[in-house]
């Protein structure tokens, strides 16, 4: 049986997750929460992918020996636990009796341990669903008793149904964004668009019935800009609403490139299967990529390169046109480089551009994997 203390405890964590709508700072107070009203007194959190790899996403109150360089040993070396879950072997609260990354850190003796030597672990999961580990320490503590093993478990539970909600959340909006992308899309193209297309067509009709050579340079001059703002109106659909991507990532660009009359060289290394947010997000960047190219270079040729490895996706795509110079403290809105980065960064990535005057650019896009 819990006893009190235990259950207001979690009752207070329930509380906690139910109304935190962000993942991280989820995590965070629920495991600050646990620590300050138990006699657990650290802890951190580790999501692990469909592939294996960890990704330390949360900690509370670590000695000065785990926290060196950024949590260093707690992020690299073998790890029992996390191996465990791997295996699919972790299904419950489970004491640790060595832990190489506390043993790494202990012997590089990079600062106060704190009495920290061992630590239990539990699985974060919903169901089926597994998202990763939970791990908690105290000072001078090799093994915790049942009811402190219990306690976690429940803890861990909850959690585990907490990240579940917020990944449901999340879903659920990407889905009503998706919706509303294509409701404007189809606005755009049954109004605007066909608005522009009809006064294109009507320039042309004034240019063949004028007979005085100024009236004509006039309409020809219409058709030009209406044409020009039809391309980007097209361009526009094509980012609301992007088509080809069932036909596959490369195909899809190929498609937006040559939409935009660009003649677009593709090298590619490495197997292109990605999540689909992935897909989506290189997809938007190679999208703002050639709209650059088409606005800004000056040039209708670009080549994309895409290398694929188990861990990391790189993307370049480069042009042989006017550049610009680039200046790191300005914020260059008309290339649409924030954006590209933003991009990146939302899925842990990374934007680099590179560009001279007369030489050129090039954007190199990193994205984990």
């Amino acid at each position: 049986m819990k006893d009190n203390s235990n259950i207001t405890i979690l009752k207070e964590i329930a509380e906690l997750l139910n109304e935190e709508t962000e993942m991280i700072p989820m995590l965070h107070g629920a495991l600050s929460k646990f620590l300050n009203g138990t006699n657990f007194k650290t802890g951190w959190i580790f999501f692990i992918n469909d592939k294996g790899k960890a990704e330390l996403v949360a900690h509370e109150n670590l000695p000065e020996a785990l926290q060196y360089n950024e949590c260093e040993h707690l992020k690299t070396g073998g790890c029992w636990c996390v191996s465990r879950y791997r295996n699919n072997e972790l299904k419950k609260a489970s004491n640790i009796i060595e832990c190489q990354r506390i043993e790494a850190a202990l012997e590089a003796n990079v600062g106060d341990p704190a009495g920290i030597t061992h630590h239990a672990t539990v699985p974060l999961q919903s169901g089926d669903e597994r998202f990763g580990i939970l791990n908690v320490a105290s000072a001078n503590t090799v093994s915790f008793s049942d009811e402190e093993l219990e306690l976690l478990e429940s803890v861990a539970f909850q959690m585990g149904s907490a990240i579940k909600r917020i990944y449901l959340t999340k879903q659920e909006q990407e889905i009503a964004l998706v919706q509303e992308r294509n409701r404007l899309a189809r606005d755009l193209h049954d109004s605007v668009n066909q608005l522009l297309f009809s006064v294109t067509l009507t320039a042309r009709a004034g240019i063949e019935m004028s007979e005085q050579q100024e009236i004509k340079e006039t309409f020809k001059e219409i058709q030009q800009l209406t044409q020009s703002a039809l391309t980007e109106m097209r361009a526009l659909i094509w980012q609301l609403r992007p088509k080809g991507l069932e036909s596959g990532l490369i195909e899809a660009i190929k498609a937006y490139a040559e939409m935009l009359n660009i003649n677009l060289t593709v090298h590619v290394s490495g197997v292109i299967q990605f999540p689909s947010r992935i897909e989506e997000t290189l997809f938007r960047i190679a999208q703002e990529a050639l709209n650059n190219v088409r606005k800004h270079a000056g040039v209708q040729e670009a080549a994309l390169y895409m290398n694929v490895t188990p861990t990391d996706i790189l993307l370049v795509i480069k042009d042989e046109g006017r550049g610009f110079i680039i200046d790191n403290e300005l914020n260059i809105p008309s290339i649409g480089l924030q954006s590209i980065k933003d991009r990146a960064n939302a899925v842990g990535g990374t934007a680099d551009i590179v560009s001279e005057i007369g030489k050129g650019t090039e954007l190199l896009i990193r994205l984990p994997y």
